[in-house]
C-alpha cells in the first residue's frame, strides 16, 4: 500500500471520528479512536469506545447500531464496509492530543511513517505533550515526535 493510500485511510478515519464523536458524547461514551483498513472484501472500519468504569457489550451493541446508520448516511460513497465497535483494551490506541496528555507517564508504543534517527518504532515512557508533538523516553534517550509523523500509537502495558 502506497503512502497516498495510507494517508487517504488516515484522513477517512479522522473524518469518521468527527462524525461519530458527537453521538458518542451525547450517549456519555468516549470516542477513543477510529481505524480504516482496506481489503479485497471492502473497507473495515474499527471504532474504539470507552466510558468511566468500562464499556460493556450492551453499550457496544447499541452504539454499533447507531453508528452504522450514521456512517451509512455520511459515508454512502464508501460502498461495502464492515464495522467493528469495541473497547480499546489494555493496549488502548492513542490518537487525539487529549489521549496523549491523559497518559503522560505511561509506557507507549509508537509507529512512525518516516524514520527518526534510523527508527520507525519507539517503545518507552511518554514524558511530555506539546501543541505539536510529544517526547518519549526510549532506550535511555528522549525523542521528540511530531503528531503528524505518527502512524499508530498505543499504550504498551504488557
Amino acid at each position: 500500500m502506497g503512502k497516498q493510500d495510507k494517508n487517504n485511510l488516515k484522513n477517512l478515519a479522522m473524518s469518521i471520528g468527527e462524525v461519530v464523536e458527537p453521538v458518542c458524547t451525547a450517549e456519555k461514551i468516549e470516542f477513543v479512536h477510529a481505524e480504516c483498513v482496506s481489503s479485497d472484501n471492502g473497507m473495515l472500519i474499527r471504532l474504539y469506545l470507552d466510558k468511566p468504569g468500562g464499556i460493556n457489550i450492551n453499550d457496544l451493541t447499541g452504539m454499533s447500531r447507531q453508528l452504522e446508520d450514521l456512517l451509512d448516511v455520511h459515508f454512502n460513497s464508501l460502498g461495502r464496509y464492515r464495522l467493528e465497535v469495541s473497547s480499546p483494551g489494555l493496549d488502548r490506541p492513542l490518537g487525539k492530543k487529549e489521549d496523549f496528555k491523559k497518559f503522560v507517564g505511561n509506557r507507549v508504543k509508537i509507529k512512525l511513517d518516516e524514520f527518526i534517527e534510523k527508527r520507525k518504532e519507539f517503545t518507552g515512557i511518554l514524558k511530555n505533550v506539546t501543541q505539536n508533538g510529544l517526547t518519549i523516553e526510549a532506550d535511555s534517550k528522549e525523542f521528540f515526535i511530531e503528531f503528524e509523523q505518527i502512524n499508530k500509537a498505543r499504550l504498551a502495558n504488557h
